[in-house]
């Protein structure tokens, strides 16, 4: 057995090293002042260590208290994704999906309508996170990840690859041929950023698919998410290139439109990311067939053959 103070006292004083307030903490777990208090005292007597300065109006914790207050924590989070975990296991009527935000935003939300009428019993929670990973102890069902498809102790499965195509505002774009020889240089270009100090090559890729690698793409404005600089675009700031299934919606809107008939064929693409060597949950297995249902009935861009030798090029 292991030596151990209770848990009950335990978690009392997680509650005290919260709130700073024998007072408060009582509040809280409904329990009185001088319960609270003794708890702790007698937590104290079992460690043969202070852990909290009892002052005028507040408490401050030692470094002992502070020690103790973060690895419980730590402990009883984790406890309860444990839980949560166990409970929803067995759960089919909730679906739990972590996507990139973009694609969130500009793929998933205008079909989520759909989504809820193909799943009606099932309800759906959805998450953008970069750090939601489908570790055992995740309460995650599946994700949505972008990019090579290599992900270690995952199964990932092909949905799409991105299609670059530069975009702008029409009153941006207004008088400007879409064929033959075009100037860019008087339009401010839209960038996304591969980190702090780095642009993603979208740009120079499809300017050069485009016949117009000389362009000079300096300037312009940086964002750390594509779903920023589409925005940017749509509000006449600049064009971007961005993928053609995240802008479809706006250029069927009217409030993008291409610039020239060119496309790229990206490096990395969108997966559905589930668990390797597990049973595929019936909630899962359903998400799974929507999402083809609805990629089926994206329409293939003119010009397939074409833009797919381009981007053999690049």
């Amino acid at each position: 057995m292991r030596k151990l103070p209770a848990l009950s006292a335990m978690k009392i004083f997680e509650v005290v090293g919260q709130t700073r307030s024998f007072t408060r903490a009582a509040d809280r777990l409904n329990l009185t002042q001088s319960a609270v208090s003794r708890q702790v005292r007698n937590l104290e007597e079992q460690l043969g260590e202070k852990l909290v300065i009892r002052r005028h109006h507040h408490l401050d914790l030692t470094p002992s208290g502070i020690e103790l207050l973060e690895a419980l924590q730590r402990a009883f989070h984790d406890v309860e994704l444990t839980v949560r975990n166990i409970m929803e296991k067995s759960n089919q009527h909730r679906l739990r999906v972590n996507v990139p935000p973009t694609f969130a935003k500009r793929w998933l939300m205008p079909r989520l309508g759909s989504l809820r009428r193909f799943l009606p019993e099932i309800e759906i929670s959805i998450t953008t996170e970069l750090q939601d990973s489908l570790t055992e102890r995740s309460i995650l069902d599946c994700a949505i990840r972008f990019g090579d498809g290599e992900w270690p102790m995952l199964q990932s499965q092909l949905l799409m690859t991105e299609r670059h195509i530069a975009v702008g505002a029409p009153q941006l774009l207004a008088g400007r041929t879409r064929s033959g020889p075009l100037d860019l240089s008087g339009l401010t270009f839209l960038h996304v950023l591969a980190s702090t100090d780095r642009r993603y090559l979208t740009w120079q890729h499809w300017l050069v698919a485009a016949g117009l690698s000389h362009t000079d793409t300096r300037g312009g404005l940086e964002f750390d998410l594509l779903d920023m600089a589409i925005e940017a675009a749509c509000n006449g700031l600049g064009v971007t290139v961005a993928d053609r299934f995240m802008v479809a919606s706006l250029m069927k809107e009217g409030r993008l439109m291409q610039v020239l008939d060119v496309e790229v064929e990206g490096h990395e693409s969108y997966w559905l990311v589930t668990r390797a060597e597990q049973a595929e949950p019936v909630n899962v297995k359903a998400f799974r067939q929507w999402l083809h249902l609805e990629l089926s009935r994206d329409p293939e861009p003119a010009g397939g053959k074409e833009i797919a030798s381009k981007a053999g090029a690049v």
